[in-house]
């Protein structure tokens, strides 16, 4: 590789490195099971950059979803992620019931099947529309929206209206 795609790929990885480990751990809820997901698929953009770099960012994040799926068809489909207990009874200060707030999200989120959770992180973590999610995912748009609706349910029944928007959570 040229000493320019070189420094290419080391400012790319620089400058959007932490949006990909941010977004590959929304995926897998788990930090170094994120560092490893963003290394490997850097890896892999790194060997294919003299012909990928115009348009890095997607392509590195399509290995990224799609390493993540293939990992979860390996695996069975089991979703074992380790979490942080919700207090059982917030504190009084609005700050606690905050934090107290985004662990039940976080939590519940992370009992999503890996798919809707997928889903969510694209749709709104990312703000990608329902065509560019199906087009990541390999399936029909309308399945996206299914499994987003389904999603969002299930987060909903899980820690209330007042929590999930179709914004997001809080």
């Amino acid at each position: 590789m040229r000493q320019s795609l070189e420094d290419e790929f080391t400012a790319f990885v620089a400058a959007r490195g932490q949006t990909l480990l941010r977004i590959a751990h929304a995926l897998t809820g788990d930090p170094e099971a994120a560092q490893d997901l963003v290394q490997g698929a850097l890896a892999k953009a790194y060997a294919r950059w003299p012909r990928i770099h115009s348009d890095a960012e997607a392509y590195v994040r399509r290995i990224i979803y799609n390493d993540r799926i293939s990992a979860w068809r390996r695996a069975g489909h089991r979703n074992e992620v380790t979490v942080a207990d919700v207090p059982e009874r917030p504190a009084e200060h609005r700050h606690d019931q905050d934090v107290a707030d985004r662990l039940a999200v976080r939590e519940a989120l992370l009992s999503l099947p890996d798919r809707q959770r997928a889903v969510l992180v694209m749709r709104y973590l990312e703000d990608r529309s329902v065509e560019e999610t199906a087009e990541l995912l390999g399936c029909r748009p309308g399945t996206v929206a299914s499994q987003a609706s389904r999603a969002l349910s299930k987060l909903r029944a899980l820690v209330g209206d007042r929590h999930i928007s179709m914004g997001g959570a809080r």
